[in-house]
């Protein structure tokens, strides 16, 4: 059964991700491995981006792109001299959405007061009814992500 995965970056990494290459990638942790070996193909990834450009405090906290790992193992590229590891993930059509109006529904927000706690992973788990919100914020068509 195909997970779902909440992964963080900078809004300008993820959209990166999603447009500059096809198939998309996923790529977390600054490029660490372990992460992206708990990831399987057809399992669902949602990228979170707390900030629009990486190394700036500018409060983004918008959920930028969605799709379905793709099959194969995570692969490492060479970005002049950094080697970070990916996987490709193939990405569908979706608008941008706030986090701040899913915040009270989410069932992996425990306490409201630390909501983001949890993001400090990286790349985390969530339930499919934590999904479906984000598949409804991001007003995507749930069918093409094999998700009811």
């Amino acid at each position: 059964m195909p997970k779902n995965w909440i992964a963080v970056a900078s809004a300008e990494h993820a959209r990166r991700g999603r447009d500059e290459t096809s198939p998309g990638f996923m790529q977390v942790g600054h490029g660490k491995l372990a992460p992206l070996k708990r990831v399987q193909a057809g399992d669902r990834v949602a990228y979170y981006s707390p900030t629009d450009v990486f190394g700036v405090q500018d409060k983004f906290q918008s959920f930028v792109s969605i799709g379905t790992v793709l099959p194969g193992e995570p692969y490492q590229v060479d970005m002049g001299g950094f080697l970070p590891y990916r996987r490709d993930v193939f990405y569908l059509p979706a608008r941008e959405a706030a986090i701040a109006p899913l915040l009270d529904d989410f069932e992996f927000v425990e306490d409201r007061s630390r909501w983001g706690y949890k993001f400090r992973f990286g790349l985390f788990n969530v339930s499919d009814a934590d999904m479906r919100l984000i598949v409804g914020a991001m007003q995507v068509d749930r069918i093409k992500l094999l998700l009811t």
